[in-house]
């Protein structure tokens, strides 16, 4: 067989983490990259992945009454501007249409880095009375903010993602809103995509631009290193004044609404896979996976394989995403290490001797262990082990997570633990942003966030300052 038919090496995560991860996206063919530097392809593979993950969430936010709309991609500069913080927050990242039809607009055009300002300009005309609300909008679409260092999935000038926004009556109708939808992320980064992650609100600094409080799931990579994974902003009446978003209340007297936005992207898939995979590529969790199953014939120019393959994958592919690969140019080897690579939860192996036997093979990906099932127990089987792989990759990477996370109470432990145990360090912290910033300075480390739990920190010092604290943080170097 010739090289171009051999499965390509991937560098070790230990030897260069970054090039693995490279290695991974692109031999994987998740992506590839675009003539525009920093734009990204998604290819088939890769979308498929982002459909299934964007399913799940589709189907929870209907769940709670949310409608998909769609906004447009080009926003005027004038709407930007009526929201000074806003506007800051993403200028060094906006794009600009200058230019159109041959001629040069009496206006710039901003393409969209989030469409705050152009769904808050369409809500502020079809709010009239407190009957209208809530407004619960989200929209799929693509954003663009011009990263001067990207990487595919982490950081790319365009990517893909929902943004929920939502108004209510009232302050506290916004801030429940705000919790369920960062619930329902958990929920689904931890039960669907088999990622732990630390939940609990942004620092003021690290708050979205105009929003009264910020949230986040946080998730953390092989490398130690912790990824961002969804927010969910309480923008109380910030947003609503800025854009007269005011309705007559039930005193029959004018009042502004309360708002909400909230966002996950494609950076998931990053996650998953940073999170999930190994040295020899990505290990996808079966509920997300493009392909759940996938069948190889042994020995296929033998009488009767083919079609008992044949058979088998028309049997699981009734309830399963199963397929089967009989591809005549390349060996059972190579597809064993071609689907290995790409993450399949199962391989299942079917040839001759198996098919006198009345059994196939499975071999599981998460753990590399050989099932030996009999051929009308496949379907129910499968379903079994499915499951299984779910539940142990999701204690595989909690596991990862405990034991990378450190706890300090001064800033020598600190920094022991970032240099000998890289990952979170949980600490006690002032509320000074100063010593955030310093903090960040003298070891590369951000807050990412205060968590709902505030247990596992004894004491009532900082972590930087000694000064008074009643707040435990975790922090951690991230992408």
């Amino acid at each position: 067989m010739s090289k171009d038919n051999q499965v390509e090496a991937i560098t070790s995560m230990e030897d260069d983490f970054a090039q693995w991860y490279t290695d991974v996206v692109t031999k994987t063919e998740l992506v590839d990259y675009s003539p525009v530097k920093g734009f990204m392809v998604i290819r088939a593979y890769g979308y498929a992945l982002w459909e299934n993950i964007q399913a799940i969430f589709d189907k929870e936010f209907k769940k709670t009454g949310v409608k998909n709309c769609y906004f447009p991609l080009l926003i005027p500069e004038s709407f930007l501007n009526k929201e000074k913080e806003h506007v800051e927050g993403f200028s060094p990242e906006v794009a600009w249409v200058t230019e159109a039809g041959g001629k040069t607009l009496e206006e710039r055009l901003c393409i969209r880095p989030t469409s705050e300002t152009i769904i808050c300009s369409m809500y502020s005309k079809w709010l009239k009375s407190y009957r209208d609300l809530p407004f619960l909008y989200n929209q799929w679409c693509s954003v663009v903010r011009w990263e001067k260092t990207t990487r595919p999935f982490l950081r790319t000038a365009e990517f893909l993602w929902q943004e929920g926004h939502t108004v209510h009556e009232t302050f506290e109708e916004a801030q429940a809103k705000t919790l369920e939808m960062l619930e329902i992320y958990r929920r689904v980064c931890e039960e669907n995509l088999a990622m732990p992650v630390v939940v609990g609100e942004k620092s003021e600094k690290e708050r979205f631009a105009g929003a009264h409080a910020t949230y986040s799931i946080e998730a953390l990579m092989h490398d130690g290193q912790a990824l961002q994974s969804g927010t969910s902003h309480n923008l109380g009446d910030h947003f609503t004044k800025a854009f007269d978003i005011k309705f007559l209340g039930r005193d029959n007297k004018e009042q502004y609404g309360y708002s909400t936005s909230w966002g996950v992207s494609t950076r998931l898939i990053g996650g998953i896979i940073m999170v999930h995979g190994d040295n020899k590529g990505l290990k996808l969790p079966p509920r997300i996976a493009p392909t759940q199953a996938i069948i190889i014939p042994i020995s296929q120019h033998k009488e009767g394989v083919i079609d008992a393959a044949g058979k088998l994958t028309e049997e699981l592919a009734k309830k399963y995403r199963a397929e089967m690969d009989a591809n005549e140019n390349y060996s059972p080897g190579w597809k064993f290490n071609q689907y290995e690579m790409k993450g399949v939860p199962v391989r299942i192996e079917i040839g001759p001797k198996d098919i006198e036997k009345g059994q196939c093979v499975f071999v599981r990906r998460d753990t590399g262990e050989k099932l030996f099932v009999p051929l009308d127990q496949a379907t129910d089987k499968l379903g079994e082990v499915l499951e299984d792989i779910q539940q142990n990759m999701y204690r595989m990477a909690k596991d990862m997570l405990v034991k990378k996370t450190s706890v300090a109470h001064n800033m020598d432990e600190f920094k022991k633990a970032l240099e000998e145990n890289p990952g979170y360090i949980k600490a006690k912290w002032c509320g000074c942003r100063e010593c955030e910033d310093k903090i960040k300075e003298e070891t590369g480390a951000t807050l990412r966030n205060i968590p709902f739990d505030q247990s596992g920190v004894d004491g009532d010092t900082c972590v930087y300052c000694g000064g008074k604290a009643d707040k435990v943080a975790y922090f951690a170097r991230a992408y």
